[in-house]
């Protein structure tokens, strides 16, 4: 898998656009720690495990 550089920019578009799918009802793709809740956090968390399944068409 390649791994882009994002921008900070790009990053907090990616995220904000899962956190907004999770809070919508979306399938989660990692297991979740007991306790987290805020969609923002588990989208943080997919993010960090490159695990997001959104595609970046630049």
């Amino acid at each position: 898998m390649i791994h882009m550089q994002l921008t900070k920019f790009e990053r907090a578009r990616i995220i904000g656009a899962r956190a907004l799918q999770i809070s919508m009802g979306a399938p989660v793709i990692i297991d979740v720690p007991k306790g987290m809740i805020d969609p923002v956090d588990i989208a943080m968390l997919e993010y960090e495990n490159n695990l997001i399944p959104i595609t970046i068409k630049r």
